[in-house]
């Protein structure tokens, strides 16, 4: 759509935020705000939209500079000059579709909506609105029949006026010339003495032109964030958006209301999520498998099968029909095998461990290779960092680790070898050995009646 421009205003400092980020800035179901407000524009097909950005703009251009070009409000002067600003980079465009960089809640097939309207009517600009039982702060579309006659603010409403229902979702569709010519004429002359875009429409209105309207069939996409508490009711809708998704995609959510599914979460058919369960991320899981409860897993991928409970885990992989948990923690670097095992109270960090191996209990695997088959008892650390350095740690298919044994970092355990439970292993055990490195136990009979 190289004939259509989006201008996305981001310039807000969010004073009701009480933040040091900008407002775009926070997050929502693991996007910013304007993350979001970019992949809608994106599925509409512009590939790289105007960001109009003023407090925060270093951080914001950090952020999304690859995939937007911004524009500096040096002052914040209103909406309207927020768009003025964007005039030298709308040479071309014949449609400029007006954006808020804090409402996510739009979908794509509202503003396709709204674009085909505007540009199958030839109209010089198209409003969405949107009906809501609770209108106020928001400006009120007044119109007559489909034409929109006026756009009154909150501040500037009558009473009369205040009483419509039918309010400005502050996104709109322009005739590029159009819009032009109208930011030429607009003024301060307002409640808050600041350019309004919404003046726009009083200027084509007096020229004779035409407005149009379209509303939106979900309310909910109104919803600007503008404070805490509507960013907290933005993540309830956007969760259980992302919930209804999933399970018309064949997946069981036992409690959609105690489940949270970042938006780029990946999941198959057939999988069970339990309540009290968190998929942050790029998390990806595959069929069959059963997730929680009280399970967190952030840019995890999960295999066929596997089963995963009360447990947090984050930049792991877990591979086919593993059980893990409860209560496991498994940390970045974790890759783990088929039909492993991980049981309670176990801690894995940046360690590989091969198929059938079992960690059932009580144990922390850090910098480790794992092969095949093995055992793992009860208690056993590998001792991975010295103060100065972590050092790595191999054990070979089918060893048999002892229950409370360490190994000292950098060591090795063959295949088939077995360390005697209470052992230090600070050597190298060759294969199919014994190991055992214990102090003699002294037994000192009648010891109580001495004491006494």
């Amino acid at each position: 759509m190289h004939n259509l421009v989006a201008v996305i205003m981001a310039a807000g400092k969010g004073t009701r935020m009480k933040s040091k980020l900008p407002k775009v800035m926070h997050s929502l179901a693991g996007k910013t705000l304007i993350e979001h407000v970019l992949d809608t524009v994106t599925q509409v097909g512009i590939e790289r939209p105007l960001v109009i950005v003023g407090h925060g703009r270093e951080e914001i251009k950090a952020h999304i500079s690859q995939r937007a070009e911004l524009v500096a409000q040096t002052e914040q002067l209103g909406t309207g000059h927020a768009v003025m600003q964007a005039l030298p980079y709308l040479e071309g465009a014949q449609t400029v579709l007006v954006l808020s960089g804090d409402q996510p809640l739009l979908k794509v097939e509202t503003l396709q909506a709204l674009i085909n309207l505007h540009e199958g009517e030839g109209v010089s600009a198209t409003v969405l609105t949107a009906t809501i039982v609770q209108p106020f702060g928001y400006g009120r579309v007044i119109k007559n029949g489909i034409l929109v006659s006026k756009i009154a603010e909150e501040k500037d409403a009558t009473s009369e006026q205040r009483q419509i229902k039918e309010i400005n979702t502050g996104t709109y569709c322009f005739k590029a010339s159009a819009l032009k010519e109208a930011l030429a004429q607009i003024t301060t002359q307002n409640a808050q003495g600041e350019y309004y875009l919404t003046e726009v429409f009083d200027v084509l209105l007096k020229l004779g032109e035409k407005v149009l309207a379209y509303c939106t069939p979900d309310s909910n996409e109104a919803l600007g964030i503008n404070s805490r508490a509507q960013l907290a009711e933005a993540e309830a809708i956007m969760r259980d958006r992302i919930a209804d998704h999933w399970m018309s995609e064949g997946v069981t959510i036992v409690d959609p209301s105690s489940t949270f599914i970042d938006m780029e979460v990946e999941l198959a058919q057939d999988i069970t999520i339990l309540p009290f369960t968190r998929l942050m991320g790029k998390t990806k899981i595959a069929e069959d498998a059963v997730i929680g409860p009280q399970t967190s897993l952030e840019n995890c991928v999960v295999g066929c099968g596997s089963e995963v409970t009360y447990t947090v885990a984050k930049d792991a992989v877990i591979g086919e029909r593993c059980h893990i948990g409860p209560f496991a923690y498994l940390r970045p670097g974790t890759k783990l095998d088929a039909e492993v095992k991980v049981g309670d109270f176990v801690e894995i960090k940046n360690s590989w461990i091969e198929k059938g191996s079992k960690v059932p209990h009580l144990s922390y695997i850090g910098d480790t290779h794992v092969g095949k088959s093995v055992n793992i008892g009860a208690g056993s650390i590998t001792c991975n960092y010295d103060g100065i350095k972590k050092h790595p740690t191999k054990i070979g298919d089918h060893a048999f680790i002892g229950s409370n044994s360490n190994l000292v970092a950098p060591v090795e355990v063959g295949e088939f070898a077995i360390t005697g439970a209470g052992s230090t292993i600070t050597k190298n055990v060759p294969a199919n050995a014994l190991a055992v490195e214990r102090s003699p136990q002294i037994i000192k009979e009648h010891w109580h009646q001495r004491k006494d």
